[in-house]
């Protein structure tokens, strides 16, 4: 496969949006910080959000919205950055909304229902202002908190949690005609599909998982984890995989799946760009860099994408 190397030295890298005018942000784990990659290749710092920024999507306002997990830990072994366990003790995660001009940014939500968010990982905006987004938890040496889904409003106005508890919910997605919530949970490795009875409601089915309203789409076995997701124009579930590093598609059925293998297993995310949306830009994480790769089904442009 074709491989073009993107950016380097990227301190754990994450959460990667593809502009319509060919630049690329990203955010560094690690760093606390949002950076731009031009056309060009050059890179330019766009924020110092602090904490842990790992996803990113527009909103209608033309705002980038931003995940901030609250703290990355990490150690290095063999040049290679990894995360490593949160401490016992540590700052909480928030909802961020940043402006791409100018790179002033502010904090949208930091509680639910009035407990702290803990780590949001990832996030997708649909088509009425609404953030779909993913809160890990932290994993410390001896327990690690439940994860959640939330639905937030972009204009500030409410959160409400969807679906608890989840083990370590990751990568989140939009179906292309926006009926379906996916999510994938890292340590399980299990893609789930959450049905729509309206934009911020999920459908109750006699055939969901008791609890969830979830169903489940496709369950990895061996040693692999999930991470975060994109999904394509034609339904396909792309997601990041971590140890077994590469990418994941998994059909809209669940019953087909491929993978495309990535020279890290801490490959922890992708963005579809490009003139014709066939390219994908792979997050190699632990090595600090951005790929581009063909892709064989055309990507699904994002809502709200400028």
């Amino acid at each position: 496969m074709e491989m073009r190397e993107i950016a380097s030295g990227l301190q754990f890298p994450e959460g990667p949006l593809a502009l319509e005018n060919g630049d690329l942000l990203i955010c560094e784990v690690a760093g606390g910080t949002i950076r731009r990659i031009g056309r060009d290749g050059r890179m330019s710092l766009l924020a110092r959000t602090g904490g842990a920024p790992s996803g990113l999507a527009f909103g209608p306002d033309g705002y980038c919205y931003v995940c901030n997990g609250g703290i990355g830990d990490f150690h290095e072994r063999n040049g290679r950055l990894a995360p490593h366990f949160a401490p016992d003790v540590a700052p909480s995660g928030s909802i961020q909304r940043l402006d791409v001009e100018t790179g002033k940014f502010e904090t949208l939500y930091t509680h639910c229902d009035g407990k702290p968010l803990i780590a949001p990982n990832d996030l997708v905006i649909d088509a009425h202002g609404g953030i779909w987004f993913t809160d890990h938890g932290k994993v410390r040496r001896d327990d690690r908190d439940h994860g959640a889904l939330y639905y937030a409003k972009t204009d500030g106005s409410g959160i409400k949690r969807m679906v608890t508890p989840l083990l370590g919910p990751n990568g989140v997605g939009l179906s292309p005609d926006g009926n379906h919530v996916y999510v994938a949970e890292t340590p399980t490795a299990r893609a789930w599909r959450f049905d729509l009875a309206a934009p911020d409601e999920i459908a109750r089915s006699p055939d969901a998982v008791l609890g969830s309203r979830g169903h489940l789409l496709c369950g990895l076995g061996g040693w692999q984890w999930l991470d975060s997701l994109k999904v394509d124009a034609e339904g396909w579930i792309c997601v990041a995989t971590l140890f077994n590093g590469g990418i994941t598609a998994i059909s809209p059925d669940g019953k087909q799946v491929e993978h495309v293998a990535m020279p890290d297993p801490f490959t922890t995310n992708l963005a579809f760009g490009g003139p014709d949306m066939r390219t994908a830009y792979v997050v190699l994480s632990s090595l600090g860099k951005v790929v581009a790769v063909p892709w064989a089904r055309r990507g699904l442009r994002l809502n709200h994408a400028r």
